[in-house]
């Protein structure tokens, strides 16, 4: 059964992984055996110093500093990558941003960059890497959606607007590469325990008690739990699992909330 979930050997790419829940996946991923492709485009130290924290914890990590939104770029980071580390086994498309910015105030300019970075970077990262995926015949992508695939929230209407784009992209790459043997899914993270939450996550802070409130398992994700979902997604376990998109977050999205008396 341990075979199932076997993902020794394979060669992973995780954009925006430098920190955070890309980070996250990257060390459940590395220490279930794969070798690391570590991404990030704002500096080449965050890079370093990402590879070293998977280093230090026995994971095979290297680096590789590009724009995803740089389809050149893109074309000859990969191509790098294959000839200097090995084909590209798994692909997690995890780079993004989120503006919160109320739709009738928000530039057209922000719009635009929050869908090129969480929407169209995934297809060119994807249609790049998926060439040798069917060549090969295997592979996988992993799209990392979000609980705002499926909702609206004020103020991330871009972002809203990209991750529903990205789940119907998932379904319409499965669509199309299935017959290849590349599996093509998503992950939608809920709210999850970062850096980037630390300041809400208080008692008391308005947020912190909304998401305690409104999440079934009444707390915050832990970033390693998307591990699991990581490792099934990116090995044969899933190899008949394709355009489905697992939400791992904690219940919210099956159901409509507590009443106000419970």
């Amino acid at each position: 059964m341990t075979n199932l979930f076997d993902i020794k050997a394979k060669v992973a790419l995780i954009t925006g992984s430098t920190h955070g829940l890309g980070m996250a996946m990257a060390k459940g991923l590395g220490q279930a055996g794969a070798t690391i492709i570590v991404n990030g485009n704002s500096s080449q130290e965050k890079i370093d110093i990402a590879v070293a924290e998977l280093q230090s914890e026995g994971i095979n990590a290297v680096g590789y500093k590009f724009n995803v939104t740089d389809e050149q770029a893109v074309m000859t980071a990969i191509q790098k990558i294959e000839s200097e580390v090995g084909p590209i086994d798994i692909l997690i498309n995890n780079a993004g941003i989120i503006k919160r910015i109320p739709l009738i105030e928000m530039e057209v300019a922000d719009f635009k960059e929050v869908i090129d970075i969480d929407l169209v970077s995934p297809f060119i990262v994807s249609k790049h890497v998926a060439k040798g995926m069917i060549e090969r015949k295997q592979g996988k992508i992993i799209n990392i959606c979000s609980m705002m695939s499926e909702l609206g929230r004020s103020t991330v209407g871009a972002y809203a607007a990209a991750k529903g784009g990205l789940k119907m992209l998932t379904k319409n790459m499965a669509t199309e590469w299935a017959k290849h043997n590349v599996q093509i899914n998503g992950i939608g993270p809920g709210y999850f325990a970062t850096e980037q939450t630390k300041p809400i996550r208080i008692d008391g802070h308005p947020f912190n008690d909304f998401i305690i409130g409104r999440t079934p398992a009444a707390k915050w994700g832990d970033p390693s739990d998307l591990a699991g979902a990581a490792i099934f997604l990116s090995s044969k376990a899933s190899d008949f699992v394709n355009g489905h998109i697992l939400y791992v977050d904690g219940g919210i999205l099956a159901t409509i909330g507590k009443p106000s008396n419970e």
